[in-house]
């Protein structure tokens, strides 16, 4: 019988497919579908819940067939993750122009990265305060007590290396390991030695240009295949997110988020009034907040539904380019460093609540100001080289819970309702480094201001 219906919901997931398939053929938009393939998955994993629950084999089943539409997705994101952050920066690089500068674009988008990030880390804990969290409060199960064995044993990994250690970790000492994702600061290492190839070809411009002049053919024509391939897998948004969005609703535990509602309401707010921050900071540069949103939006759904800001380094390169009119160099950069750098929801808010929340168990006042600063300028300094994968808000806590030489156990506690808070994590992250393209872009007059107030549909950039 659970067979059966397994094969139903496959069907069902294969119509709601075909629905999207029918849309974009009548020539819907592609916000639109991508919304469509949002709200057909939330109420599909609804209905997949309340017939038969969220432990039910015949869900696990099913969202193990969904998986390949959406966790497919992501994968093909992935596979051109790499390609794309090693040819665009090349490229932007030894296309640099006289009044262009690496390093003012570098620092540009770091500076905006790092700032908002001890921003964040600020509204956590005045959030952790006002909702008054204590892990103290919350009971451990069998399952936050196993999680929280298996934190301290990672602590390992953290606590042997110091903070130059970690940074030296940065280095692609094996580039071609790096591009295999080996390390979990290796997207941050690929960007660095793609840069290093970009500063050369500018340099032998000068002495040997007729190689300088090959090497740019050759790069421009692996560049235009490696777009063409994020076009072709950009496409496929709407199904991805549709498969994506049914298997969280369906297999979400309503009982054990009500068990810790109290932290989950206080971390969206931390994120939602963090949004709110960004917003400002893009008006205050002349940017119009609601014309950003309405464009950037689809970008963070499929943040949002992934949880992998990695994944999203594609869409959101050509977001920043195609609707936001920020030049190619400093889009590649900012999405690529917001991914390893100052991710504003997991190593900002998250690793700063969890620490107000543990402080009070080892006798340490949160409310002192001695307190706030060293957590603020600790949670800072290990936004470098987070990973821009599951489980990077694990370890960006992970290094500032045993730097602030708190219990990290506890951080267990909350293995129930990760994966929802992580959603939320993610779309900050991905929405910050947009915040630091756009900006940066404005400081360095490299924006066009008509692509960001023309009021086109990311269909002009992934049509065949």
């Amino acid at each position: 019988m659970n067979t059966l219906w397994v094969i139903v919901n496959v069907i069902v997931m294969l119509a709601l497919i075909g629905l999207l398939l029918w849309m974009q053929k009548k020539h819907v938009s592609f916000t639109k579908r991508v919304f469509a393939g949002l709200g057909l998955g939330v109420v599909f994993g609804v209905i997949l819940q309340l017939i038969f629950g969220v432990d039910s084999a015949v869900i696990t089943k099913s969202t193990d067939w969904f998986n390949l539409a959406g966790y497919g997705y992501v994968g093909l994101l992935q596979m051109v993750v790499i390609p794309l952050i090693m040819v665009s920066i090349i490229s932007a690089i030894m296309n640099l122009k006289g009044r262009q500068n690496l390093g003012k674009m570098s620092a540009s988008i770091i500076a905006v990265l790092l700032i908002t990030v001890a921003i964040a880390a600020a509204v956590s804990i005045a959030t952790s305060i006002s909702f008054n969290l204590k892990a103290i409060d919350i009971k451990a199960g069998d399952r936050e007590t196993q999680q929280g064995q298996k934190l301290e044993q990672k602590l390992g990994d953290v606590q042997d290396k110091t903070i130059p250690q970690q940074i030296l970790e940065f280095v692609p000492t094996n580039p071609f390991a790096d591009m295999t994702g080996a390390r979990r600061s290796s997207t941050l290492a690929v960007v660095i030695f793609s840069a290093f190839i970009g500063v050369a070809v500018l340099g032998i411009d000068r002495k040997k240009p007729e190689q300088a002049a090959t090497f740019r053919k050759l790069v421009e024509a692996v560049y235009a295949v490696v777009l063409r391939i994020v076009t072709l897998v950009l496409r496929l948004t709407p199904y991805g997110i549709l498969a994506l969005i049914t298997k969280t609703v369906a297999t979400t535990n309503v009982d054990e988020i009500l068990k810790l509602i109290k932290f989950v309401g206080a971390s969206y707010v931390a994120l939602i009034v963090m949004f709110i921050i960004h917003l400002i900071i893009i008006a205050l540069f002349g940017f119009n907040p609601i014309q950003y949103v309405r464009k950037v939006f689809p970008t963070l759904t499929f943040a949002f539904t992934s949880r992998s800001s990695a994944a999203t380094i594609p869409l959101n390169v050509e977001t920043q380019t195609k609707k936001l009119g920020v030049s190619e160099g400093i889009a590649n950069l900012s999405a690529t460093f917001g991914a390893t750098i100052g991710q504003n929801g997991c190593a900002g808010i998250y690793p700063a609540m969890l620490a107000c929340m543990i402080a009070p168990t080892v006798g340490i006042d949160p409310l002192s100001w001695g307190f706030i600063v060293k957590l603020i300028l600790i949670v800072v300094i290990s936004s470098f080289g987070v990973a821009g994968v599951g489980g990077g808000a694990t370890f960006a806590s992970l290094i500032v819970l045993s730097t602030m030489n708190l219990p990290v156990a506890l951080a267990g506690l909350l293995i129930s309702v990760e994966p929802l808070i992580d959603m939320g994590r993610t779309a900050l992250n991905v929405n910050d480094s947009m915040v630091a393209g756009l900006v940066s872009s404005k400081v360095l007059k490299e924006n066009d201001h008509d692509v960001f107030n023309n009021n086109v549909d990311l269909d002009n950039a992934v049509q065949a």
